[in-house]
């Protein structure tokens, strides 16, 4: 199972002041020399955290350093005041992976996925227009883990559908189900993720993963990536960075 860091957290601290302290790209590099396999950003058009000058610096040091960067963002956003559009943003950092979340501009955090009721058209056609400006990336849709098998398989046809390569499963659910000692979310993730295998896609993971939580993950040996920033952070206010990545790692890596 890889581990890709999001860097959106330490983007936010250092937009607080309006400086660049701390400074992104010295997490990253201290993050790669720790042994992650990749860093993920997810610049929104009102650059609350990551902006689009993080993506150009944090894309070129993945590269150098042969780490996958991987594009997070909604792809119908369009170039607003200083944020270059998600399509721009594709075409300069040509990014290992691309994940395609449907968020609004307003919204706190990636709270949904994508839903069959969505229109593949128009995302089918958006995929092949990132596929022109990166040919090489991955494509991964986020996508929700509902109680209904039936409605989780549409959503994964979808996904073939539009032309996805990965799924990336919303796994809010899942660690609030395991904070809870509802231990059921773990078969739910199981299924789904299986499902999504036998139909060729590529499964990564993420979404309030934590410490506490990673290793039902790791066991199944199913997963490909997950991706972590919010809980990062928060860990490393009690065990310092470099230890927190290390304690990750352990249990990624298992």
């Amino acid at each position: 199972m890889n581990f890709s860091l999001n860097l959106n957290k330490i983007a936010l601290l250092r937009n607080a002041r309006g400086d660049n302290y701390p400074k992104l790209e010295d997490f990253a590099f201290r993050a790669i020399n720790l042994g992650i396999d990749g860093l993920t950003l997810h610049p929104r058009p009102d650059h609350r955290h990551a902006t689009s000058s993080d993506v150009q610096s944090i894309s070129s040091i993945c590269k150098d350093n042969s780490v996958e960067f991987n594009l997070e963002g909604n792809p119908f956003s369009k170039p607003s005041n200083s944020y270059l559009g998600f399509i721009e943003l594709v075409n300069i950092s040509k990014p290992e992976q691309i994940t395609l979340v449907p968020d609004a501009d307003n919204q706190i955090t990636s709270d949904h996925g994508w839903s069959s009721r969505d229109d593949a058209n128009k995302l089918r056609e958006k995929i092949l227009n990132l596929k022109d400006h990166s040919d090489k990336s991955r494509i991964s849709l986020f996508i929700d883990n509902l109680d209904n098998n039936l409605l989780n398989f549409k959503v994964l046809d979808f996904c073939l559908e539009v032309g996805a390569d990965t799924v990336e499963i919303h796994t809010g659910p899942y660690a609030k189900g395991i904070k809870s000692s509802n231990k059921s979310v773990i078969n739910n993730m199981l299924e789904l993720a299986t499902k999504a295998k036998s139909c060729g896609l590529k499964v990564n993971a993420g979404h309030d993963l934590c410490l506490d939580n990673l290793e039902y993950l790791r066991k199944m040996d199913i997963i490909d990536e997950v991706s972590i920033g919010h809980s990062i952070i928060v860990d490393a206010l009690n065990y310092g960075f470099d230890d927190t990545i290390k304690r990750y790692i352990e249990i990624i890596k298992g």
